[in-house]
């Protein structure tokens, strides 16, 4: 595979002379009297180029007139947070790491020009690809631009009456939503379980919460003093939603939390199968505990 760059502002002659000097066989006059006679040599992009073996002057003019330049791609996942989201990008293929040292959100989203102030769970989780030597910030500026949307549009269907003020709320609950479930049949529920606490000013009490404010610091063991160690994400000693999304939520989780299901639900507890068990009051949420988690 011969690859080449091919700089903005080249003329025809460059880009002829760049190709043959990158492996392409045939002559680099030969190559621009291509161009010309084609009436396309004005045509040519700039990019970043793979091109096979025995590529034919038609095809390669094809391409650089197209632009298809090699591209390569990055995953973002459901449920990570900004450090593994940075994880991901600086360890991508081929993309330009133009990010600030560390992980810290709030000048991550500085870097990023972004309308808030913090970062954390502003990226859409999705597949995206880009040319070679494109800078990471363009592409964690487009996935930013993706969640804007997707966040607008799932604000958009929101049912009437609910506990949040703006879509901005509605990102942190649906981040909630994201780290306490997998199971899909499970989000709506569970997000009315948070919607019904909301409405009533009862305490979310959720783990994941926690996690998210001891940081580095956990150790993958949830303890009991970490539940009353106050923290800002701190679901248990504070009530209300935390200050930021704890995580980057999918498009299921978003519409999960601007359409919660229709269940007067305050609590749930996990099967152990990766579903979980709804409870109204504290009597039944007490026995699902102990028949889930305690094997009574």
């Amino acid at each position: 595979m011969v690859e080449v760059v091919i700089e903005p502002g080249m003329s025809a002659a460059e880009v002829a002379e760049a190709l043959v000097a990158s492996g392409v066989d045939t002559s680099a006059w030969g190559l621009f009297l291509w161009f010309r006679l084609s009436g396309q040599s004005r045509a040519l992009k700039a990019g970043s180029y793979e091109l096979a073996p025995g590529t034919t002057p038609a095809t390669l003019l094809d391409k650089l007139v197209r632009g298809e330049q090699a591209v390569r791609r990055v995953t973002l996942v459901e449920g990570w947070n900004v450090r593994q989201v940075l994880q991901a990008v600086r360890a991508a293929e081929h993309l330009i790491d133009d990010l600030p040292a560390g992980d810290d959100p709030v000048t991550l989203a500085r870097h990023l020009g972004l309308q808030v102030a913090h970062a954390e769970g502003r990226f859409f989780p999705d597949t995206y690809v880009y040319p070679k030597r494109t800078p990471a910030s363009r592409v964690l500026r487009q996935a930013a631009a993706a969640m804007e949307k997707r966040l607008a549009d799932a604000w958009a269907q929101r049912h009437s009456g609910l506990p949040l003020r703006s879509p901005d709320e509605a990102l942190i609950l649906a981040s909630i939503i994201e780290k306490e479930t997998g199971r899909e049949a499970d989000r709506a529920h569970i997000a009315a379980v948070f919607i019904n606490r909301l409405r009533i000013g009862m305490r979310l009490q959720s783990d994941p919460t926690v996690i998210y404010g001891l940081g580095e610091g956990f150790d993958g063991d949830l303890r009991r003093r970490d539940l009353v160690a106050d923290t800002p994400y701190n679901t248990y000693t504070r009530a209300g939603l935390p200050p930021t999304p704890i995580a980057m939520p999918g498009w299921n989780s978003l519409l999960a939390a601007v359409q919660p299901a229709r269940t007067s639900a305050l609590y749930f507890v996990a099967r152990g199968d990766g579903s979980s068990a709804f409870s109204r009051t504290l009597e039944e949420h007490h026995r699902a505990v102990r028949r889930y988690q305690l094997g009574q």
